[in-house]
């Protein structure tokens, strides 16, 4: 009775191939070529074929171990860790770590396997996604930035939430600056711009949403105001201010930011860093080698930032400008409080208009027809100012919680 033999698919077209020899309707060189091996190769397998059959064509690893497998001791540890150390990692993160720190090599696919085996991973079916029309990288870095900040819970509750800002260039998918803050507001962005410009220079142009930091709203429009605060810092220091429809037009700094909740979180956890000091002082580091990693090439190798000129004080073009009439006795009155104008000669100055240039947390400068002015606090505050935020302010402030609660079927509005 002849053994039944199970081949794999190429074993059978080998078997094919040599039937063919044996009805001398291919030669063993002709035969090589249409199983594209050498001939010194393909005269073995006749060799094989000649003494054993059929048998002879089949893989004589088939039903062994493999040389490459890794030992069960060093799989169970592996898995240890990942449900311990590295709880939630990604295969590829997991991958990553268990070499740099534990000195455990295997594939991003091994661990994968290993992973849903444990029952710590679900394999993830692929979704239809809609597809948006893709846009040709900038060539030269430095020729458009993408801007974004992402509200996370990024300490995993060992810390208030918080939000990081950040730049990527668009030619090199590089994070240019990043800085974490307790809410998006102009003044995170005024110290992330000031890091980049610092780092690199003064950009051609920044690419952003419509939030309120960048694009004023409706009501500032009805007042006549044409531009944000940050914009016209944009404007004065010549740098090209865009803001997107949607999300997806700026998908470099959105993928970015999935990144960074994946892979900063994590790293954050292993150093037991839970504080934004921490966090920020972190940054420099993580992000020069996640720019090694992920960072391409530019198309031109042109930089395109430009460096910062004589007339660019950045200390004068980022304060807040207020225009104030002084009363008869010199004084005007800026955030609930009074001030007065110290001045040699003061009946030259009474109901002039004075600049107040300001920013959070410094003193104010007063300057009349760009000469500054010496003045003095007083005590006393006549009124206190209402505290201005827009949504994401809110919610970085806890005073609105963001899951909304779903009116009942019986309820009126229904």
């Amino acid at each position: 009775m002849k053994e039944k033999v199970q081949m794999s698919i190429e074993e059978a077209e080998r078997l094919g191939i040599m039937k063919q020899v044996d009805k001398k309707i291919l030669t063993l060189r002709r035969a090589s070529e249409e199983l594209g091996l050498s001939l010194r190769q393909m005269k073995r397998i006749r060799k094989r074929y000649l003494s054993d059959g059929e048998i002879g064509l089949i893989s004589k690893k088939r039903g062994k171990q493999s040389n490459r497998k890794i030992p069960d001791d060093i799989r169970i540890r592996a898995v240890g860790l990942m449900g311990d150390v590295y709880r939630g990692f990604g295969p590829t993160l997991a991958c990553e770590k268990l070499k740099e720190r534990d000195g455990i090599t295997a594939s991003a696919e091994t661990v994968r396997k290993w992973l849903i085996n444990a029952g710590m991973w679900a394999p993830k079916r692929s979704k239809s996604k809609r597809v948006y029309q893709r846009r040709a990288r900038r060539s030269r870095f430095g020729e458009l930035l993408q801007g974004d900040g992402s509200s996370h819970d990024w300490f995993e509750g060992r810390n208030d939430k918080c939000v990081l800002l950040q730049f990527v260039d668009d030619a090199t998918s590089k994070i240019t600056a990043a800085k974490f803050v307790s809410v998006e507001c102009t003044e995170g962005y005024l110290e992330l711009l000031s890091e980049q410009l610092e780092k690199h220079g003064r950009p051609l142009a920044i690419y952003v949403d419509k939030h309120s930091v960048f694009r004023v709203n409706r009501e500032e429009l009805k007042k006549g105001v044409g531009s944000t605060h940050f914009g016209r810092v944009l404007k004065d220091l010549e740098i090209e201010l865009i803001c997107a429809h949607s999300p997806q037009a700026k998908g470099r700094v959105e993928r970015k930011n999935g990144v960074l909740q994946d892979r900063l979180i994590k790293e954050m956890r292993l150093r037991g860093i839970s504080s934004m000091e921490e966090a920020n002082a972190f940054l420099p580091q993580f992000v020069d080698t996640l720019n090694e990693k992920f960072g391409v090439a530019p198309a031109n190798p042109e930089n395109a930032h430009r460096a910062l000129r004589q007339q660019d004080y950045l200390k004068r073009i980022f304060a807040k400008k207020d225009i104030r009439k002084l009363s008869k006795d010199l004084t005007f009155q800026h955030q609930g409080a009074l001030y007065l104008v110290q001045e040699a000669t003061p009946n030259r100055l009474r109901h002039a208009q004075v600049e107040v240039l300001w920013r959070i947390g410094e003193p104010i400068v007063v300057e009349y027809l760009g000469k500054q002015l010496q003045y003095k606090k007083w005590s006393e505050i006549l009124y206190e100012q209402p505290t201005i935020l827009d949504s994401k302010g809110i919610e970085a402030n806890g005073w609105m919680s963001k899951q909304t609660k779903k009116p009942g079927k019986s309820h009126p509005w229904r």
